[in-house]
């Protein structure tokens, strides 16, 4: 036996009904339609929620640390992972140097 959605229809507004919708929208001076420009300057909200994208993009990758490098960063309070990330830069940048 199939279920019978309970969800009621939607009905569409006639032609007459839109037309009056339309003129008291119209009619409204705080319903202004927009204009072209403002439309073309509209952004999707996708757009615009989170973070802003950095130009300087990190991998997620999965490493094993010994435990004393990872207590000992971890001691060093909030933002341990960046700090050992520049530790690491550094390194990289010294051994770029002897290359």
């Amino acid at each position: 036996m199939s279920k019978i959605s309970k969800r009621s229809a939607i009905v569409m507004p006639t032609v007459a009904e839109d037309k009056a919708i339309t003129a008291a929208a119209k009619a409204d001076p705080y319903a202004r339609p927009l204009t072209p420009k403002q439309l073309q300057a509209m952004v999707p909200m996708k757009a615009v929620r989170g973070r802003p994208k950095s130009e300087n993009k990190k991998l997620l990758v999965s490493v094993r640390y010994s435990p004393e490098v990872v207590a000992y960063f971890k001691s060093t309070g909030e933002g341990w992972q960046s700090r050992m990330d520049g530790v690491l830069q550094q390194y990289v940048a010294r051994q770029s140097r002897r290359a």
